[in-house]
């Protein structure tokens, strides 16, 4: 029969119904073998007694004869393997069929250690000052003394507040309550403007008499004798006063000292408002009580008294402390000062999307230094660069002080949620919550190993909680590869503060070190590529900034484990560092050792890791090393090929697949079974493997919109010039005996994809007519188009097959 006629006549008899792997993710029954909730000590598991739960692997049945490298060349298609069939789970991926990359979650993650990684310098002020709202305060330590202290607020001090200060939205409705209850309690964050505020306030209310209580005591403790007559008083009370998150059973009382009582914290309330409103009002006085925004101040505000305190705008407080500071200068000073803030290079410096007031006060500060000729380019930007330091040392300075548990724990559980952030930025915000109820468990158990802490249940609200970390919740996507779901996402209010968060914690304490590296062992545990790419990329950061001692504590627990996933972590991580020029020859190092142990785990996480490029420097170096190690293991050792595989179809996602297929041709080329069954595995990998789970920190943004799809439709979407070569392997994959079923499968897989895909349909019709060259090719396409289409269970779409049906034709005239 011709060619025209076996293009009019119909689809034989249906054979077997085929299982179509190619559309299968392989994760729908894959669940977390860890019980999240409640966790045993996790770091017995990747601690560097680790290799002692492991089975011997030393003893392979095919490793014995590796001096038979020129063994059988036969790759033609009556060949019958001798060996068992290593492309029997072909499709599958170092991860059994899971999420082995999460091209979108890489992406998100570069991007948060893009920004202020590299900069590991610490940035603080010498002064002991410090900005709050519009204005300098100086920090005084307290003695022991249990008398009641009240402190004027110098003049000099309102005065200036008075030409700086920025009116914020609701003042004057706070003005009138303040008027009418005498007392109003201010929330809102440390540094948003709350006690410049309060001071306008009272300045305008009092004429002046501004005086600031002391805050070691609570509402309930303050005296009528405490009061000046007529004043207005100021006090800002701790977080344990009012109650927090941790909920604290004790705190210290007046005068506690280091072996002092203690006594049950008393808790904010109406009823000590309506006490304290009543004794300014016996001495014709004000008081207003700053909270931090969380649970407390979300009951204060449904109260009579509770207001919250919008920062001010942060353009308008910069241009009145710039006009203050520039005072005298010529009329363009002010309006060179502001184009300079809003410079690029200085924007990116700064590394916040938008400062607090106090900040503000400081960034003017420097401008008017600037113009002033008193500060050089190069010194604005590193002083510019220290406002994301100075925060995260804030943020951590002491908080575990005093060092007992259920006064420790708000401020862990606060600080495992800002370190959480900073690993899961952009992403949603239940894996960061969760996350960091586990490290905030690992950080407490550190503190007091004989307690346990438990969880709040309905502790802080979301609403609440991002804003003690500097973050924000917004609707967003999550990129799952086949598709994307709405998520609630949690990200910093500024790109360098993830960078700066880790870095002061890994920099700055070195005993939150332990609880820290433990905590991202167990999410690289974790089978969502969303949690275990986000940590395994922060400890590859993490070991780049200290190798000596990340790479023991880090990554050697990961790479030993059985799981393939902890394995893939760990290569993920070793990439990561990679990305330091000065740490690259470390990794190159350990890999090359790895490769060649003769531990199957560090063989695989060798492999696995070679397939990001940064190790090795380039595509070619990449493939070298890979070859190396295959071509002294068995023609059938899954335990290599799978992962050298894998690492392979990565570097020809990589953005350079030319030099790749020019080495798989090569390889063919050689004669060596290893190395042939090595591009066999490649190709179906590429017909199966979605690009989204392909990529890996290297960004290649022409794949963007086929992230679904599977590479090789990438490749002829985004490089139609390789369509030849593509086609020249898959016909040898698919003429060879012992890939040829596998490949035959992934390519049914294939066409069932496209089927469903306008787009992806017209670029494999395209590459069928070059899959069609000989006859005996023309007829396996036919078989499987027959087979798909009368398939009882998932028939293929007859209008798409009918198309695919006249391109395998066309093969005839190619």
């Amino acid at each position: 029969m011709s060619d025209q006629d076996e293009a009019g006549a119909d689809a034989p008899d249906p054979g077997h119904a085929r299982d179509d792997r190619g559309d299968d993710d392989g994760r729908g029954d894959r669940t977390d073998a860890h019980d999240r909730g409640e966790r045993s000590d996790r770091g017995g598991r990747g601690g560097r007694g680790g290799r002692g739960d492991r089975n011997d692997r030393g003893d392979r049945n095919d490793r014995g004869d590796r001096d038979d490298r020129d063994g059988e060349r036969g790759d033609g298609a009556g060949e019958q393997p001798r060996e068992p069939n290593v492309f029997a789970a072909a499709d599958r991926g170092p991860l059994a069929g899971g999420d082995t990359g999460g091209a979108a979650t890489a992406r998100r993650a570069l991007r948060t250690w893009a920004s202020g990684a590299g900069d590991r310098h610490t940035h603080v002020q010498g002064d002991g000052a410090f900005f709050e709202g519009n204005q300098f305060f100086s920090v005084y330590g307290f003695g022991d003394s249990s008398r009641f202290v009240r402190g004027p607020v110098p003049p000099e001090t309102l005065a200036h507040l008075a030409q700086v200060y920025c009116e914020i939205a609701g003042y004057q409705r706070m003005k009138e309550r303040l008027r009418d209850h005498r007392v109003l309690v201010l929330c809102g964050e440390p540094g948003s403007g709350r006690k410049a505020t309060a001071l306008a306030l009272l300045d305008e209310v009092t004429g002046g008499k501004v005086f600031r209580l002391d805050p070691r005591h609570g509402v309930d403790e303050i005296t009528g004798e405490a009061l000046q007559e007529g004043g207005g008083h100021l006090m800002e009370l701790l977080t344990e006063d009012v109650g927090t998150e941790g909920d604290p059973r004790t705190r210290s009382g007046p005068g506690d000292g280091a072996g002092g009582t203690r006594r049950p914290a008393a808790r904010l309330s109406e009823l000590h408002l309506d006490r304290f409103g009543e004794l300014l009002r016996s001495r014709d006085a004000y008081g207003i009580v700053l909270v931090e925004s969380g649970e407390p101040a979300d009951r204060l505000l449904r109260g009579r008294y509770g207001t919250y305190c919008a920062p001010p705008p942060a353009d308008e407080v910069l241009r009145r402390h710039l006009r203050e500071r520039l005072r005298g200068e010529p009329a363009e000073a002010l309006g060179a000062a502001r184009a300079l803030a809003a410079r690029p290079d200085v924007v990116r410096a700064l590394g916040l999307e938008e400062l607090r007031p106090r900040e503000a006060a400081r960034l003017a500060d420097h401008l008017a230094r600037h113009w002033r000729g008193e500060m050089t380019d190069e010194q604005l930007l590193a002083e510019c660069a220290g406002f994301v330091a100075a925060q995260a040392r804030e943020w951590f300075a002491g908080a575990d002080r005093p060092g007992v548990l259920p006064e420790a724990l708000p401020a862990l559980n606060a600080g495992a949620f800002r370190i959480a952030v900073a690993v899961f930025d952009g992403s949603a915000y239940s894996l960061a919550a969760e996350a960091a109820e586990l490290l905030a468990w690992e950080l407490a158990v550190t503190l007091d190993p004989e307690q346990a802490p438990g969880r709040r249940l309905f502790g802080a609200h979301a609403e609440h909680r991002p804003m003690r970390a500097r973050a924000v919740l917004e609707d967003g996507e999550l990129d799952l590869g086949p598709a994307k779901v709405p998520v609630r996402a949690v990200r910093f209010r500024g790109e360098a503060l993830a960078a700066a968060v880790l870095g002061e914690i890994w920099h700055g304490y070195h005993n939150a070190r332990g609880p820290v590296a433990r905590w991202l062992r167990a999410l690289c545990d974790d089978p969502r590529a969303e949690v275990w790419v986000r940590a395994s990329v922060a400890a590859g950061v993490l070991c780049s900034w200290d190798w000596i001692h990340g790479f023991r504590e880090l990554i050697v627990p990961l790479a030993v484990t059985d799981a393939p996933v902890t394995r893939l972590a760990a290569a993920t991580a070793l990439a990561e560092s990679a990305r330091d020029p000065r740490i690259r020859p470390a990794v190159a190092s350990v890999l090359k050792d790895w490769a060649v142990s003769g531990d199957s785990t560090l063989v695989g996480t060798a492999l696995l890791a070679h397939g990001f490029v940064l190790a090795a420097g380039d595509v070619p170096g990449s493939l070298d090393a890979l070859a190396r190690v295959v071509r002294t293991c068995g023609p059938a050792d899954g335990d290599v090929l799978v992962p050298a595989s894998f690492s392979v179809t990565r570097l020809l996602a990589s953005g350079e697949p030319e030099p790749v297929l020019r080495r798989l041709h090569q390889w063919l080329e050689d004669g060596r079974i290893n190395l042939a069954n090595l591009v066999h595995l490649a190709v179906i990998s590429a017909l199966g493997t979605r690009t989204t789970h392909l990529w890996g920190l290297r960004e290649v943004p022409e794949l963007d919109e086929h992230a679904a799809r599977p590479l090789l439709v990438a490749l002829l979407a985004t490089r139609p010039a390789l369509a030849p070569e593509l086609a020249r392997l898959l016909r040898h994959t698919l003429a060879t005996a012992r890939s040829g079923e596998a490949a035959l499968e992934a390519l049914g897989g294939l066409l069932r994809r496209a089927a469903k895909d306008p787009e992806a349909l017209g670029h494999v019709c395209a590459f069928l007519p070059r899959l069609a060259v000989e006859r005996r090719d023309r007829d396996r396409l036919r078989g499987l188009l027959n087979e798909l289409v009368r398939d009882r269970d998932r028939p293929l779409d007859r209008s798409a097959a009918r198309r695919m049906w006249d391109a395998v034709t066309e093969g005839a005239n190619r």
